[in-house]
């Protein structure tokens, strides 16, 4: 990929910049993507920070066996970087991290990272229209503060009673600990999300015995990858217009898939497919009760996989239905009262999607924090700029959440209204500029007053979509279409500003 023509310019600073511009916390896709737009739009003056050594994200940190996309590759990476050289439909972990090393060093952005910096607190100077942000490397300040810390980020364990003093080894999917040996291990699985049924049938072959204890049972669909073959991957590369035809028609596809989101009942053929293939691969009767879901597909998260159900089906392979309700010594008990003796403990129990961590270390010019503000349910003006909360930005926020399409689609939306929103006031010559309190009111009622007829709320499940008050926080009631109508356009009147 040949170097584009924003990369850095050649007498880039070697001094450590302090007071800057914009200041980004997060270099994952949303990171890396924010800094990317803005250095196109004219924006020179910015700095990321990343608290860990690398960056990624997401991508970074989840290394579990069988970590890929549930996403088409294709519609999984920037519009601005085609990636030509994916070796599967739905690429894997690895190749996607190198995906977004390599679009940061092409784009000139990783520079301009300061590894090993962890944001401690963030809060905005009204008297002097910045952000004040304290790292455990000192302090920076900015005029523009961007969250891109992202919702898939912190693991979330539960509080299971005897959990920290079992004998054995303990670990989250997301912190997986490749110096353990699983070979030959007795393990108890703690969930079946989407990461769980990724990793289940990697280490099912390599462990003496698998318990898998599923609160929930999900909806697991085909997934239609495959490799994609060299001469296909030059095609590509040849004739970019093959690409972006190819993005296209993946993008169609699954937008069409989402109008079922909106419509539930429109997701029932959909649901078939998902119980062909349950009754295709899992043949005991039994055991095919206990992995059907009671729930309609797309209430939780999609899930895609054609290696789970057969996992499950092996002989050293347990399925417990139900949730765990405590672990005594070596032995985890079930709230159904079945019990399994392990040596391993892997919790694929998800993150803090709607409570994350980055919420209780930005403040207003008060001292209160997003979380004091959210008080639980988040919100945030077209899920990216929150009432008290001047020259700030969350990306991948509130209410933009969707079942169907990339979290690159949404950030790219979300990034156009960002880029547009600098550069009125840039151009405008504003200090600061706030969403209006009652604008971000009536835009959350209007997603509140759409929701429950859509499957996220009317599907009949529990879901992290739902905050800790029962509040769907995180969905997009409509089409992917709209949001990007919705954020392209930067609409100064929704703002109080000052200049």
């Amino acid at each position: 990929m040949p170097r584009p023509s924003d990369a850095p310019d050649a007498g880039l600073r070697t001094t450590e910049p302090r007071d800057v511009e914009v200041l980004i916390i997060g270099s994952g896709i949303s990171g890396i993507g924010s800094a990317v737009k803005l250095r196109r739009s004219g924006v020179r003056d910015l700095v990321l920070l990343e608290k860990a050594d690398d960056l990624g994200g997401t991508w970074r940190d989840n290394t579990y066996p069988g970590c890929a996309c549930d996403v088409p590759s294709a519609l999984y990476s920037y519009s601005f970087a085609p990636n030509p050289e994916w070796t599967r439909a739905f690429a894997g972990q690895a190749e996607i991290r190198a995906y977004l090393d390599d679009t940061a060093s092409q784009y000139g952005i990783t520079p301009l990272i300061r590894f090993g910096t962890e944001v401690l607190r963030a809060q905005w100077q009204p008297n002097e229209a910045r952000w004040h942000v304290d790292t455990n490397r000192g302090r920076y300040t900015a005029r523009f503060l961007i969250s891109a810390a992202g919702p898939w980020h912190e693991p979330l364990t539960p509080d299971i009673p005897g959990l920290a003093d079992f004998p054995g080894t303990v670990f989250h999917s997301s912190r997986w600990r490749h110096d353990h040996q699983l070979d030959g291990a007795r393990v108890a699985v703690v969930g079946s999300g989407a990461s769980a049924v990724q990793f289940v049938p990697a280490i099912q072959p390599r462990v003496s015995r698998l318990h898998l204890f599923q609160r929930t049972a999900q909806w697991v669909l085909p997934k239609p990858d495959h490799y994609v073959p060299r001469v296909e991957r030059g095609l590509m590369r040849r004739f970019p217009v093959a690409q972006r035809a190819l993005r296209g028609a993946e993008y169609a596809a699954l937008e069409a898939l989402g109008a079922g989101f909106r419509h539930p009942a429109l997701l029932r053929a959909v649901q078939k497919v998902g119980d062909l293939h349950l009754r295709a691969t899992v043949k005991n009767p039994r055991l095919r009760r206990a992995l059907t879901p009671d729930h309609t597909l797309g209430c939780k998260r999609l899930l895609l996989s054609n290696t789970y159900y057969p996992a499950l089906t092996r002989p050293n392979v347990s399925v417990h239905a139900t949730a765990v309700d405590s672990v005594r010594g070596n032995q985890v008990v079930g709230a159904d009262g079945s019990t399994a003796e392990v040596d391993t403990i892997i919790m694929g129990t998800g993150f803090h999607i709607l409570d994350m961590p980055i919420a209780r270390r930005v403040h207003d010019a008060d001292g209160a924090s997003l979380d004091d503000h959210w008080k639980g349910s988040p919100d945030a003006y077209l899920g990216t700029t929150v009432s008290g909360f001047p020259n700030a930005f969350v990306l991948l926020g509130p209410h933009l959440g969707t079942g169907h399409s990339s979290a690159f689609m949404v950030l790219e939306a979300q990034l156009d209204y960002v880029a547009a929103a600098i550069h009125h006031s840039r151009s405008s010559g504003w200090t600061s500029m706030e969403v209006r309190p009652e604008v971000q009111a009536a835009f959350n009622a209007e997603v509140q007053q759409a929701l429950p007829t859509t499957v996220y709320n009317a599907g009949g499940c529990s879901s992290y979509y739902l905050d800790t008050n029962g509040v769907n926080s995180f969905s997009w009631p409509w089409s992917t279409g709209r949001m990007r109508r919705r954020l392209g356009e930067f609409d100064t009147e929704a703002y109080n500003v000052t200049a």
